[in-house]
């Protein structure tokens, strides 16, 4: 459990395939999870132990071993989680949340570091001293998404402002907004961002349990 609040801002340094490279099979093979080795932030690892969840943009990840001297830790990532995720088999920044310990402030809102969706970013440009970011997500995210309400973009727990539907081609989609403030921008790797990425997309707990009850609900009634 985590609560979309980054302690720490990483960095993905090697992937490599979870298999023996022969001449006939490359790194790109997507039959074939990954092994991420990841940098951290100084002092990052002294209360990391094997086992331990780390969520990397978003994604729970296990921690399979840990160089305190080096700063750096493995993960190790199904084909499975690499098909619904984004971002995790690129050299570069990654936002890091430890699990959330049973004493610890919930800063944010509750994440499981699930990703539900895949999201594209439409929009990142600033706006007077903050920037806005806009996000094209899944149709079938689409109904998840509320003005006000919590979002995780990356593993960031983030406040959505506006919430546009639209069709085209007889097809729905939903853009959202969100505005993120300079402390946010210098303190995750969501500065980074560029028109056309794709980012990590969870939706808020509460939210998936009210539509489960609501289908329900439906199917009761017409039985």
């Amino acid at each position: 459990m985590f609560t979309g609040i980054i302690t720490g801002v990483g960095r993905i340094v090697a992937v490599h395939p979870l298999h023996a490279i022969s001449s006939l099979e490359t790194s790109t093979d997507a039959s074939f999870g990954k092994r991420l080795t990841i940098s951290t932030p100084s002092a990052y690892l002294d209360d990391v132990g094997l086992g331990d969840s780390i969520a990397i943009n978003g994604a729970c990840m296990t921690v399979t071993s840990f160089d305190i001297a080096a700063n750096q830790f493995t993960i190790d990532i199904s084909a499975e989680s690499l098909l619904k995720t984004a971002g995790l088999t690129e050299l570069g920044t990654v936002n890091l949340e430890k699990a959330l310990r049973a004493n610890d402030r919930l800063g944010g809102h509750i994440v499981s570091g699930h990703v539900d969706g895949v999201g594209h970013v439409s929009f990142f440009e600033p706006v007077g001293e903050s920037w806005e970011l806009r996000i094209t997500c899944p149709a079938e995210l689409g109904k998840f998404m509320a003005y006000k309400g919590s979002i995780t973009v990356n593993g960031v727990s983030l406040t959505v402002n506006r919430v546009v539907d639209s069709a085209s081609n007889g097809k729905l989609s939903t853009e959202l907004s969100i505005n993120l403030i300079p402390h946010t921008i210098e303190n995750t790797a969501l500065g980074s961002l560029k028109a056309g990425a794709s980012v990590n997309l969870e939706i808020d707990t509460v939210a998936r349990y009210v539509e489960r009850m609501l289908s329900f609900e439906k199917l009761t009634i017409k039985d």
